[in-house]
Parts: structure tokens; sequence; C-alpha cells
């Protein structure tokens, strides 16, 4: 048994100041109270919202921030760079063939961040 996410459900990157929300696609008819995320819900902004600043070196804002503050760690504004789906997905709980986002899912982002699901937005229900 696990949780599903779904819109609202809360999120956070290991290198962000502050959790995000996860919004589903419109066109995922999946509902559990509200829509249900596929593993293909990662545009940034539009899925994945931001969190607060960021403070990894590999993103390039921060990198250059720092550098001019002397060596300093200076976060900068978060934006997520995902480029691959989130894994694992709930391969039994499918949305037109694609699989659901569980509370155990997780992304990468680009400049290093993993990022999770916190509070799933959604009951139990079987998915594997």
């Amino acid at each position: 048994m696990a949780n599903l996410a779904t819109t609202g459900s809360v999120t956070q990157c290991s290198f962000g100041a502050a959790p995000g929300t996860l919004t589903a696609s419109p066109t995922n008819r999946a509902r559990a109270g509200t829509h249900v995320a596929t593993v293909t819900d990662i545009q940034a902004y539009t899925n994945i919202g931001p969190f607060a600043m960021c403070s990894s070196l590999a993103n390039p804002a921060v990198a250059s921030a720092t550098s001019a503050a002397s060596g300093v760690l200076t976060p900068q504004p978060c934006t997520p760079m995902v480029s691959a789906p989130w894994t694992p997905g709930a391969p039994r709980v499918t949305q037109g063939k694609v699989a659901v986002v569980g509370v155990d899912s997780t992304c990468m982002c680009a400049y290093g961040g993993l990022i999770s699901i916190t509070t799933p937005g959604q009951g139990r229900v079987t998915t594997r």
C-alpha cells in the first residue's frame, strides 16, 4: 500500500530552501479527490513548483553569485530543471498507460538536487 501524489502534493528538493507543490497535468483524467500525477509530470513551474532558493553550486546562478561573494555560498532563486521521469512510478496504477507517482517516487534536478514527495495529498491505495 502506498499513497499517490496528486495536485497539491508537497515536494522538497535536497538543495531547496522551502517546500514546493506538485501539480498534475490537467489532461490526467484519474482523480483521487484531485488529479493524480504521472511519472511524466516533470515540467518546471507547470508541474513542479520552485523550492524558493537553490543552494547547489551546480546551478550556474548560484555558482556565479558565490564567486562574486568571494566564495561565500549565495543561494539564488530556484528553477527546477528535471529531464527524466519520476522513479519508481506505481506500475500497477496507470493513467493512459503511464505509471502514476507514488509517495516513494523521486526525480533529479539537473543541478544535483533530489526531489521527493513529502506529503502526497491522497490516501492509501495498493500500487504494487
